[in-house]
């Protein structure tokens, strides 16, 4: 439950583009999952930028400027504990694409 309240927390901070980043916007990106700790001090955000395009670049930004994201994330989300925000490429719509041709070509 935790997860999926900072989930739309960071989507909402990006929809809106409440953090100010250099260079991007913060619009085109998609929060898929976030997986936390067994503590709750750590939050694993998955994320995707719209079309793929220039994923990895994205992903750097988002882990340099990852404060200013949990200094927004503070006031929207009541926590005992903010997390500390990790950000990760989503690999999963590449991995379901992989097995999904895998399985069309078994067919054939």
């Amino acid at each position: 439950r935790v997860g999926e309240m900072v989930k739309q927390a960071l989507g909402m901070i990006f929809l809106r583009d409440e953090a100010k980043l250099p260079n991007l916007d913060t619009k085109e990106i998609t929060v898929t999952e976030v997986r936390m700790s067994q503590d709750l001090k750590i939050a694993k955000a998955y994320v995707l930028p719209l079309g793929g395009k220039n994923a990895e670049e994205i992903i750097n930004v988002l882990k340099e400027y990852s404060f200013l994201r949990r200094k927004i994330l503070s006031k929207k989300v009541d926590m005992k504990f903010l997390p500390k925000l990790l950000f990760r490429k989503d690999e999963s719509f590449e991995y379901a694409e992989k097995i999904e041709n895998l399985i069309k070509q078994t067919n054939k």
